[in-house]
């Protein structure tokens, strides 16, 4: 059985590489390379990627004529709607029409917005349309992050709650934000979860769990870099790896490597992603954190096919990020390495590294209980091997495909036999 697909992602991996969009290609390649699936990879774009073409809002990316872009210029964050209804949805329409994708499998609707799950119901009303929930942007309005003003983890979104966050949205705002959303999640047929984790916040907030499936995420097998050579057996260089933003933690990693230092314990940290497109605010709180711990460096942006190279030099990977996260892509890349983690406390990373067994759990945004944390991975004797063996190699993105195709096909055959 061919299934005809159309992946929807907020941005392509060529131009924004997040672990969203890097393993929503990588699944829809692997799909169609390995199940000969048929059908189009979609991505939104935006000016502070590419200029518009005139006469279409869809563009070309890369050699690959099956992933296009698709201009999403009028997009509004907090209603995660898009208003530029007359510019997008007409073309998009005929797209559909011209398409007819069996599954409309949706990865994200931020830039494309809310909207485009009526306009599937409508145009196609036979299709099959799953989502997957790589974060909590359909709770949360502030970034979909589930983090206060205050720094303090959120864990049920209400009107009242968002309101603090929004003080000067009123609460008709935020009542709408929840209708929006709301209504368009209710037409989609299943979802997806790559983490228990967050498939237990969204049944908390109100989700159905019978619509929910469990799916992991994969990434592209590949040989794992060697360990590097350690004279004295010491295991004290420590690496982040990701973008460098309020929320993944970087400058509480700073300031636990400024603690080490202080302390007069021998390591490292290099902190490896880009600083881009972040507020001044943030920028000078992360040079001033960077100015503070000697012993870290910013070593700057990467691209994927660095990675193995750039891990070479590392013992421990740290994941300090500071909300609840689902199934980063990071801890993945440090587990195919053989890299052991120490991550925060909570959500899917806590679900991911097994606290003693293949990494490490540091208290969540508390920089002495990280820099804590770390001295014990470096000074415990026989501690990093012991975790290096309990790795287990991450869901390779042949298997995910696998398990992808294979909820596909039960859908459309639920669906088949609904129209029968």
């Amino acid at each position: 059985m061919t299934v005809r697909l159309l992946f929807l992602c907020h941005a392509h991996p060529d131009l924004q590489a997040g672990g969203t969009e890097i393993f929503a290609r990588d699944l829809f390649r692997t799909l169609r390379r390995d199940f000969g699936a048929e059908g189009l990879f979609l991505a939104g774009t935006f000016a502070g990627q590419r200029p518009r073409s005139p006469g279409t809002p869809f563009q070309t990316v890369g050699g690959a004529p099956d992933e296009v872009l698709l201009w999403t210029a009028g997009f509004d964050p907090f209603f995660q709607s898009q208003i530029d209804l007359h510019g997008v949805m007409p073309e998009l329409a005929t797209l559909l029409r011209e398409l007819r994708p069996d599954v409309v499998h949706i990865h994200h609707l931020m830039t494309l917005g809310v909207e485009v799950v009526g306009l599937v119901r409508r145009v196609l009303p036979h299709a099959r349309m799953v989502m997957t929930l790589h974060d909590y942007y359909a709770l949360c309005p502030r970034d979909g992050q589930m983090v206060t003003t205050s720094g303090t983890l959120c864990q049920t979104p209400s009107v009242d709650s968002c309101r603090l966050c929004f003080p000067d949205r009123g609460l008709t705002d935020v009542r709408l934000r929840r209708l929006h959303v709301d209504t368009a999640l209710d037409q989609i047929d299943r979802f997806i979860a790559p983490s228990r984790f967050l498939r237990d916040r969204f049944v908390a907030n109100g989700m159905d769990p019978a619509r929910i499936t469990v799916l992991a995420n994969g990434i592209p097998e590949a040989n794992p870099t060697p360990h590097r050579e350690a004279a004295d057996g010491r295991r004290d260089r420590f690496g982040f790896f990701g973008h460098i933003n309020r929320f993944k933690g970087a400058t509480v990693a700073l300031a636990a490597s400024a603690r080490l230092s202080k302390a007069g314990v021998a390591h490292t940290l290099a902190l490896h992603g880009s600083a881009a497109h972040q507020t001044a605010d943030f920028a000078d709180t992360f040079a001033t954190a960077l100015a503070a711990a000697p012993d870290a460096r910013h070593v700057g942006p990467y691209a994927r096919a660095d990675l193995a190279r750039r891990m070479a030099g590392v013992d421990w990977v740290v994941v300090p990020s500071v909300w609840w996260e689902n199934a980063p892509l990071v801890i993945m890349e440090a587990f195919q390495h053989r890299r052991p983690v120490i991550c925060s406390d909570i959500g899917g990373m806590a679900e991911a590294v097994r606290d003693g067994v293949d990494g490490l759990h540091a208290p969540v945004d508390d920089a002495g209980g990280l820099a804590e944390t770390m001295r014990r991975a470096i000074e415990t004797p026989g501690l990093w091997q012991r975790l290096v063996e309990g790795i287990t190699p991450p869901v390779a993105i042949t298997a995910a495909a696998a398990a992808h195709h294979e909820f596909y096909r039960g859908l459309l055959a639920a669906g088949a036999r609904r129209a029968a």
